[in-house]
């Protein structure tokens, strides 16, 4: 790790204070069906997403390159920029935790990060690149993990249309542990690598770096934060998400957490930033629906998808203020 300027600590702080708090909010929709169907206990289930969320984030940096390069021109900002994202994440992820709601930091980080640069520089500092993905990012969390949920559970029924509830639950338990884990290990491929990204960036603003490049011990410190983060808890994300939205089975679980596991894993290789809450949620959705529509507990969806809506205009806003606020000292 090199030598890193004084008036730089306190931006990498507030960068893994948002990576704590994305393995805080976040990290537990990985881990919430394997719970809701009593495969693992809470702390098994936090310890398995602990680890692999850890070694997902190590997994690649082509997630993080899009997020430090992609959603606005770094040449055109200063460092503030990334401060002022940051506290717009957690100002808000905090709250909306405060009432279980599972929030996108994908959404978030950037939103957070566009906000805070069009008030530092305006319109022209966005990438059209970086946002060009985000935008399929939208349509790979919900169109792709809806449709696989549906197809791998529609084939599920099918394939078991003969055996007994009992069977299935004692075939299904241990393959969902599986499901669980790789969950969580796409998670931290896609989401952890975010606020690697977000790091570096701060790292190039701050004249460390001379050009984009993750360092390994970015990479090794934002794991262990979104680790910890996890560590600490969770379970009213966890709540809502498991139990909630719709009942599960461990058919079900393993169905949803490999959809949208697939679908996570994908847009990593590919770049593309999306919102694991995003694509977990649907995919649960997708679940429900081969049972029936009246299955999904559409009013707890309602609320989930308000919280997302909510999250790009409200972090834009506030990254937006702090800016400008910055910009006055």
């Amino acid at each position: 790790m090199p030598e890193l300027p004084v008036f730089l600590l306190p931006v990498l702080g507030l960068v893994l204070a948002a990576e704590f708090v994305n393995g805080w909010t976040d990290a537990p929709n990985s881990i919430a069906t394997v719970v809701a169907t009593r495969v693992l206990s809470p702390y098994q289930a936090l310890g398995v997403a602990t680890v692999f969320n850890f070694l997902g984030v190590l997994s690649g940096t082509a997630v993080a390159a899009t997020i430090g390069k992609g959603i606005i021109d770094a040449k055109a900002v200063d460092i503030q920029v990334v401060a002022a994202a940051m506290a717009a994440i957690i100002i808000w992820s905090t709250l909306a935790y405060r009432y279980g709601l599972p929030t996108s930091e994908s959404h978030a980080l950037i939103a957070g990060l566009s906000g805070a640069g069009l008030a530092a520089a305006g319109p022209s500092v966005l990438q059209w690149s970086g946002w060009e993905k985000v935008f399929i990012g939208l349509g790979f969390s919900t169109f792709l993990g809806f449709s696989l949920a549906l197809i791998i559970m529609t084939t599920l029924y099918w394939l078991l249309r003969h055996q007994s509830g009992s069977h299935v639950r004692r075939l299904f338990s241990p393959l969902q542990v599986l499901s669980a884990t790789f969950m969580a290990f796409s998670h931290g491929g896609n989401d952890g690598q975010k606020f690697i990204g977000a790091f570096t960036l701060a790292l190039l603003l701050g004249g460390v770096l001379t050009e984009f490049a993750v360092p390994l011990w970015v990479m090794i410190l934002c794991a262990i934060t979104m680790g910890l983060g996890t560590a600490v808890g969770g379970w009213r994300i966890i709540k809502t998400m498991g139990f909630r939205l719709t009942k599960l089975e461990p058919v079900h679980g393993f169905a949803a957490e490999t959809a949208a596991a697939s679908a996570i894993q994908l847009a990593s290789i590919l770049g593309i930033p999306l919102s694991t809450t995003h694509t977990i949620n649907i995919s649960i959705m997708g679940v429900g629906a081969t049972k029936r529509l009246s299955a999904v507990r559409w009013g707890v969806t309602a609320q989930i998808v308000t919280a997302w809506l909510l999250t790009f205009p409200i972090c834009g806003l506030i990254a937006f203020a702090i800016t400008k606020l910055l910009m006055l000292f």
